[in-house]
Order: structure tokens, then C-alpha cells, then sequence
């Protein structure tokens, strides 16, 4: 499964899972929808929910195929 990596504005690093286009989909809607509103993904290492705010993501790149 294809990962992504998110850059959090602490400079730390998430890999979760899915696609560039996946991920960013999931960050755009939330970031449209009401305020505090978490886009929720999964963790690429352990396969746990996280959920994060749209608006402290810095960058967002492909991760490993």
C-alpha cells in the first residue's frame, strides 16, 4: 500500500496510509469543513487511527510505494 508523509509545523514527520491524492483529499475536506474538524487517517507504521488538524500540515509527499 502506498504511504505519504506529512511534515506537522512541530518539524515532526507522520507516514500514513495511502496515496498523495488519498491523503490530500481527506486533509482538503477537512480543512473545508467546520473549524477543529480532524482529518482522519492511519498511521503507516502501526496501523492505528490518527486524526490530525488540516491546518498544522506544512507539506505532504509521497512516502514508499
Amino acid at each position: 500500500m502506498p504511504t505519504t508523509k506529512l511534515l506537522l509545523a512541530t518539524g515532526d514527520e507522520l507516514d500514513v496510509d495511502g496515496s498523495l491524492e488519498e491523503v490530500a483529499k481527506v486533509l482538503e475536506n477537512a480543512a473545508r469543513s467546520s473549524a477543529g474538524t480532524l482529518a482522519r487517517l492511519t498511521q503507516a507504521e502501526t496501523g492505528k487511527p490518527v486524526a490530525v488538524s488540516a491546518t498544522h500540515i506544512v507539506a505532504v509527499r509521497s512516502g514508499s510505494p
